[in-house]
């Protein structure tokens, strides 16, 4: 049962932030990539206040999976790589604790391409 209740945290969560950027696309005039970029930053914003982490406590993956837990978990890396390394901490700990996603994302880009065909919008 409990897993049960956590994998819907996780879906109310992640849902709600999906349905969020859903009605950005369908009621404003941003585009898809400033409504993506606005996540990152909320999220980069929220973590380093400290707001974010009781939502990851609670929703665990169905916060951190969409890109505001890319953008906290960024910010968790440089607070936690600058109390560490000083100012070469500020400047690598966004990627080391970020690189993991980075990654994933490329490689799957990659088979993707591999895969596919792509074609000219004609």
């Amino acid at each position: 049962m409990e897993l049960f209740i956590d994998c819907l945290k996780a879906f109310l969560v992640g849902g709600a932030l999906c349905a969020i950027g859903q009605v950005f696309i369908d009621y404003t005039k941003l585009t898809p990539a400033r409504i993506l970029v606005s996540y990152v930053v909320a999220g980069v914003i929220l973590g380093a206040l400290g707001l974010y982490q009781p939502l990851v406590d609670w929703a665990g993956a169905g916060a951190t999976v969409p890109l505001t837990g890319f953008g906290y978990n960024l910010a968790r890396g440089v607070k936690e790589a600058l109390a560490a390394d000083g100012l070469l901490g500020a400047l690598k700990g966004g990627l080391t604790a970020a690189s993991a996603g980075i990654a994933a994302a490329i490689f799957c880009g990659l088979l993707v391409a591999l895969v596919s065909r792509p074609k000219d919008k004609s």
